[in-house]
């Protein structure tokens, strides 16, 4: 396909289901403050069945983006300090079929990968208490109900996202209604050997995905990306960026497939033409410093 301008956001969402008629994954890498998380939710409403009175009656979109997150929050205790706990959102249907998958033991695996500390979810109160094994003047103690910092919460999130995924894969009933999977900027908060490990097995477990789910991946972390451009079958890849334009903005996607992937060859490019015509932005800076 050749380059394509979008007007907006729905007009883009609505190519990429279209192009997932034909292809099982798109790829899409785009610099921060491009619109790719808001494209994932607008990719995702379009799913949606919403009746009258605002409730929703299907979907199709299993997704990960920043807003996955906020279906986690703290209860600090402020009152004693003692007893901090990872709330649920009860009310969303991506925790389908919690209390019966045994998702401690199928997140606990996923998470070994990256992190040091152990958990328990309660399916009866929705919350998720965290412990750590510490070792102090030679002995070793069990820390309960701690706070982990946000880099190992963020983890968390993304494993519990991973165990979905892997039901949603299997094709267990809590997770027949996925269709599409839409997965943002799940590794902002990796360092570059786990990026890989996260591309690499992210790619491996969709790999297995039945022919009917189709999965979009949008990242502006260049080695995540060419990890699963290299790893995932076939996928359409493609650079988005935004276009300032009298009134608003539109949204080019440029395909990848058939050209070497040097994007920080592009950013200088584009980090030049800044320092020629003086319209700095702030993505400008975030190029800048990758």
């Amino acid at each position: 396909m050749p380059d394509a301008n979008f007007d907006d956001l729905p007009a883009l969402a609505q190519h990429l289901r279209d192009e997932l008629e034909a292809k099982k994954s798109v790829l899409i890498y785009a610099y921060n403050g491009t619109g790719k998380t808001r494209l994932s939710t607008t990719f995702k409403d379009i799913g949606k069945v919403v009746t009258a009175e605002g409730e929703t009656t299907a979907q199709d979109t299993l997704y990960f983006n920043a807003f996955t997150e906020d279906l986690f929050f703290w209860d600090n205790d402020l009152a004693n300090d003692l007893s901090r706990v990872l709330k649920i959102n009860s009310t969303s249907r991506f925790f389908a079929g919690l209390g019966e998958l045994e998702m401690d033991n199928r997140i606990r695996p996923l998470l070994n990968r990256y992190a040091d500390f152990d958990f328990r979810i309660d399916t009866a109160e929705w919350t998720v208490r965290f412990s750590r094994v510490v070792q102090t003047a030679g002995t070793t103690a069990t820390v309960e109900d701690i706070k982990i910092f946000a880099a190992e919460e963020n983890i968390f999130i993304w494993c519990f996202f991973l165990a979905i995924l892997q039901l949603a894969v299997d094709e267990a009933e809590a997770y027949k209604w996925v269709k599409y999977v839409y997965i943002d900027d799940p590794i902002s908060s990796l360092d570059e050997n786990n990026a890989v490990m996260v591309a690499h097995h992210l790619a491996q477990m969709l790999k297995d995905a039945p022919s009917r789910i189709r999965v979009v991946v949008s990242s502006h972390h260049v080695l995540f990306f060419n990890v699963l451009c290299n790893e995932m079958k076939k996928p359409r890849m493609y650079f988005l960026t935004r276009q300032k334009q009298s009134g608003g903005h539109t949204f080019k996607v440029q395909e990848t497939d058939s050209t070497p992937f040097l994007y920080h060859l592009a950013s200088l490019v584009a980090m030049q033409q800044a320092q020629k015509s003086g319209a700095l932005y702030t993505y400008h800076f975030n190029m800048l410093r990758r």
